[in-house]
């Protein structure tokens, strides 16, 4: 009897987190970025984005994740925020000071979801990527 107490109990503590990270990834302003894999096939990754001197800031939790590999090939990507889509030359930014920045426009704007995130993907080493708006490139 014991034993299927602690199963419910365990099974409803995996679902709340569960819960409460959903609503952190996906209850704020989410973006949908766009980009071109090797094989030529667009990519869509929601991410979070935050503004800073007319550039958008994103952030690539690791350097393995498919979209950061992508521009590696074509820095061309569009970015959907709801309202519009733009196009944007995504250009990953070395150092401390660009990790810092990112990781401080991101907490400031995503507040207790940025820090409820933190806990669940480490972002200690996570590679800021500015956007910078190029309107050359064609929307969609």
């Amino acid at each position: 009897m014991q034993t299927g107490r602690l199963a419910k109990s365990f099974a409803l503590g995996a679902l709340a987190i569960g819960l409460v990270t959903w609503v952190a990834l996906e209850g704020g302003d989410v973006g949908e970025l766009r980009t071109r894999s090797p094989e030529g096939g667009w990519r869509t990754t929601r991410v979070w984005w935050a503004e800073h001197d007319g550039a958008l800031w994103v952030e690539a939790a690791t350097q393995e994740r498919p979209w950061l590999v992508d521009l590696q090939v074509d820095s061309r990507v569009e970015l959907d925020r709801g309202a519009s889509t733009t196009a944007w030359r995504a250009i990953p930014v070395p150092g401390q000071e660009a990790h810092d920045r990112v990781r401080a426009l991101l907490r400031e704007k995503y507040g207790w979801a940025d820090a409820w995130i933190g806990l669940v993907q480490d972002t200690s080493r996570s590679i800021p990527i500015r956007l910078d708006r190029t309107p050359e490139l064609e929307q969609r």
